[in-house]
């Protein structure tokens, strides 16, 4: 895909996802593209960020290191979204803006810890396990008051929301049945005290659903980049 057209494309993304927000009432604004750049090369991100998004998201922190260091100069955020393993939190903390799967509060004390006094708070999503299956991390819904609260507390930690990886489905009322889910749980939170802003959820064949429910960032990858050209070994 060319330059021209790879412009082209992602500004068609783009107007899905405010067309997604303005139906249901609210703003394009309120909705974050995060473009998910794993197993993408540092020259397509380049391109990517020259179309004009900033937001970039990593699931594999070798890979993830590489391009941060390639792509310096450039002003862009990076998102940690993959599991969190707790070796491999310091370089997390160290190079990261945002991290989106915290379900262990040890990882989450690590990364705090590890945090460096000169960086802004680590933007933090706790994750959620929502329809309990065994193939994916998470908190479980009835375990996230006490997670959060502990998270909350932590210095040099900030945290912002809610994450999940909900079941596959085909249906867009069973897409938008799961992220009510997720949206009902922070809504709880809210209720008790807490001031989360962030809804993570959504991914390429489900983000105007997760829109429709709430999402302020929807994370995109296959839509935005097409299908991937090379394998970027991860670690």
């Amino acid at each position: 895909m060319g330059p021209q057209n790879l412009s082209l494309h992602i500004e068609e993304v783009r107007e899905r996802v405010a067309r997604a927000a303005v139906g249901c009432g609210r703003s394009a604004r309120s909705v974050t593209l995060l473009a998910v750049s794993k197993a993408q090369p540092p020259e397509m991100i380049a391109a990517v960020a020259d179309a004009g998004l900033t937001q970039f998201g990593e699931s594999y922190l070798t890979e993830a290191l590489g391009k941060i260091a390639a792509l310096r100069e450039r002003d862009l955020t990076w998102h940690f979204i993959g599991r969190l393993q707790a070796n491999k939190t310091r370089a997390i903390a160290e190079n990261f803006a945002w991290v989106h799967a915290i379900d262990r509060l040890r990882i989450a004390e690590r990364l705090a810890a590890q945090r460096p006094a000169g960086h802004p708070p680590l933007n933090a999503c706790l994750q959620v396990n929502i329809a309990g299956e065994d193939s994916k991390g998470g908190v479980t819904p009835g375990e996230l008051p006490e997670l959060a609260a502990a998270v909350a507390a932590l210095p040099r930690l900030r945290l912002r929301g809610l994450m999940c990886l909900p079941p596959r489905e085909s249906a867009p009322g069973r897409q938008r049945h799961w992220f009510e889910q997720l949206r009902l749980l922070q809504d709880a939170l809210n209720a008790g005290g807490a001031a989360l802003d962030t809804l993570s959820m959504g991914m390429s064949e489900d983000f105007e659903a997760a829109i429709q429910e709430g999402a302020t960032l929807v994370r995109l990858g296959t839509i935005l980049f097409g299908p991937r050209v090379r394998t970027i070994s991860h670690e």
